[in-house]
């Protein structure tokens, strides 16, 4: 394996990570509303919770299909 072709897949590595823990991130946003956990009523944060089990749920339907 050339120079070349190693950089690539250890920079495609690391961009995968960071995207995903970006996504991760901005999920966790959008399913608390913008609040901080401590602002969260119980209803909510169950809300938030499910909301990002939803968003697990989709993530691995997808990594699913593009396997198929």
């Amino acid at each position: 394996m050339d120079l070349n072709r190693l950089i690539n897949m250890l920079v495609n590595m690391f961009l995968r990570k960071a995207v995903n823990r970006g996504i991760r991130s901005a999920t966790d946003y959008a399913a608390r509303r913008g609040k901080s956990e401590a602002e969260l009523t119980p209803e909510e944060r169950e809300t938030a919770r499910r909301m990002r089990d939803l968003s697990d749920k989709a993530k691995k339907a997808a990594r699913l299909g593009r396997r198929l």
